[in-house]
């Protein structure tokens, strides 16, 4: 057997259905035969984005896997893994590897060396009689800890080498859950029930934990108002009455009142990381820490209690905590802290309501944001945004109400992202909307792919807001748009996406969006890829109410 059917066959026997792919791998090949579907993407970063939105709607019960070739095809998906990597997504990457003894020869490039900063672990495979082994550590490496890409070189003579009866065998990884200190939970409890004002911080470690049922119930026995950061948005359901909305660059009022006015923050499942794309936590609060990542313990924020563990199993033992002391109903009949999340949210939405229901023309993006809320199954819708203005726009209004129902990610903000993003869920996830807001300078990064998912069918909805702009960059660019306009953009997508085999619509009136939705959804259910270009003013404005 060659190194490269073993692989295949591992790959098989962890679940895998998809190889995302660019351009040549043996991989590519061999996989097929164990019915492996490879989805041949137009560039390196679009497979790895959708390897990672595979892994981030199932909450890394579906590793995603890309493949590429040595040389050109894993130095250009570097950008891909490194967006993912910021976002703390597992995904295994499959890099062709050059012949081992041009190792170290100017100009070879070393994928193991080079990608050792946005890997978790990076390894090679240097013979024919360690395929399973390393596999199987890349598996474990992946279901275990915190999440992140793994990578794994093969060179060329391991993947047509023969892999002796020894090798062969491999039994699929089972990752390693577990729970915290219970002398750290005791201590960690007395401190949130000490609290008066207390605020969930919850992450994305509560999706790949599954973990929504136990931080609900967490947040309903202490009587807490729960934000979540943008990976972590849907993690818990934005029409609880607890939920405070989201927060990243820009958020909800709710969230950042009760960010300044808490006395505590507990994070859950979340890194607690400084970034202009996370909300930023307030200094002098008592502070609790729950994660799998001990490197992100007392990292940007100093902590009171630490502790380390699956988000499930680590709120199951805080709840239990609580019960014993509070009863089981602890706070439950205080609604209080309910009532005034209620408030705030309706003061909020008063004051932005002018623009998500503006009849201006060209169409106010915001009104773009609440109609499409408005035309989907939010249950059963998964949503992302693109980078720049459409996540800024988007992040603190659409309404998140079930698990993995919305893709937040920007702390690397590769322009273009959602497009991938949106693809790999849908094949993952088949059965639900799937939809990606992005602007006009993000298609250009990107929109050749809307052919990929036109050749294998993947019935995306994608909405470009075109204000023909870099939007918001003339703070940036100011001499240089007025001199030459630089960040000014043109093209026609809707024949650009009509040329490429999706259905598409030319949006100029806030009256036609609903029908045009229509439309597109329909296209969508058949198999089809939809891309509605709306024209849309360039609105400045944000929900931004932390500095």
């Amino acid at each position: 057997m060659k190194g490269s059917v073993a692989i295949s066959r591992i790959l098989k026997s962890e679940g895998c259905e998809y190889l995302f792919c660019f351009p040549n791998n043996e991989l590519i090949d061999t996989v097929a035969i164990e019915g492996i579907k490879p989805i041949m993407t137009r560039t390196e970063r679009t497979a790895v984005g959708m390897a990672e939105g595979q892994t981030r709607v199932t909450g890394g019960e579906r590793i995603g896997v890309c493949a590429f070739q040595n040389g050109p095809g894993i130095e250009n998906a570097f950008g891909g893994v490194a967006q993912a990597f910021s976002d703390s997504t597992a995904i295994l990457v499959l890099a062709r590897g050059e012949h081992q003894r041009r190792l170290h020869t100017p100009t070879t490039f070393d994928a193991v060396l080079n990608y050792q900063n946005v890997t978790k672990w990076a390894a090679r495979v240097t013979h024919t009689d360690r395929v399973s082994e390393l596999m199987r550590r890349a598996f474990t490496q992946l279901r275990t800890g915190g999440p992140a890409p793994v990578l794994l070189e093969v060179p060329q003579e391991v993947m047509g080498g023969e892999v002796p009866p020894e090798g062969e065998s491999y039994s699929p990884v089972r990752g390693v859950k577990t729970q915290a200190d219970p002398a750290a939970v005791a201590a960690a409890t007395d401190t949130l029930l000490r609290a008066k004002r207390p605020l969930i911080h919850a992450g994305q470690g509560v999706l790949y934990a599954g973990a929504t049922p136990e931080l609900v119930e967490l947040a309903e026995l202490l009587g807490a108002g729960v934000m979540t950061t943008l990976p972590g948005k849907s993690a818990f359901p934005e029409d609880h009455p607890l939920a405070l909305g989201s927060g990243g660059r820009t958020g909800t009022l709710a969230a950042a009142r009760f960010l300044a006015e808490c006395d505590l923050i507990f994070g859950v499942g979340a890194s607690m990381s400084v970034s202009g794309f996370a909300a930023p936590l307030p200094k002098g609060k008592a502070a609790v820490q729950l994660t799998v990542n001990e490197k992100d313990l007392n990292k940007d924020y100093p902590l009171d209690h630490l502790l380390m563990g699956d988000a499930r199993l680590v709120l199951r033992q805080i709840i239990a905590e609580i019960k014993n002391r509070l009863g089981p109903d602890g706070r439950r009949g205080d609604e209080r802290t309910a009532r005034e999340i209620g408030a705030i949210h309706e003061q909020w939405l008063a004051e932005w309501m002018p623009k998500l229901t503006s009849d201006e023309v060209p169409i106010n993006p915001y009104r773009v944001i609440w109609e499409l809320q408005q035309l989907v199954d939010l249950r059963n819708t998964v949503a992302t945004h693109d980078a720049g203005s459409p996540r800024d726009q988007m992040a603190p209004f659409w309404r998140a109400l079930s698990p993995h129902s919305y893709i937040g990610w920007g702390k690397s903000t590769h322009l273009g992202y959602g497009l991938a993003l949106a693809m790999g869920a849908k094949l993952a996830r088949p059965d639900k909307t799937v939809l990606n807001i992005m602007g006009d300078a993000a298609f250009g990064m990107i929109g050749m792919d809307v052919e990929t998912a036109a050749r294998n069918r993947i019935g995306t909805l994608t909405v470009i807001m075109n204000n023909s702009c870099l939007g918001g960059y003339d703070r940036y660019l100011h001499n240089a748009t007025e001199r030459y306009r630089t960040r000014y953009l043109s093209g026609d997508y809707a024949k650009v996406a009509s040329g490429l085999g999706a259905y598409s619509e030319r949006v100029e009136q806030p009256g036609e969006l609903a029908a045009a939705v229509g439309r597109a959804l329909e296209a969508t259910r058949a198999g089809q890829p939809a891309v509605l270009e709306v024209i849309t003013c360039e609105d400045n404005a944000a929900s931004r109410y932390w500095q």
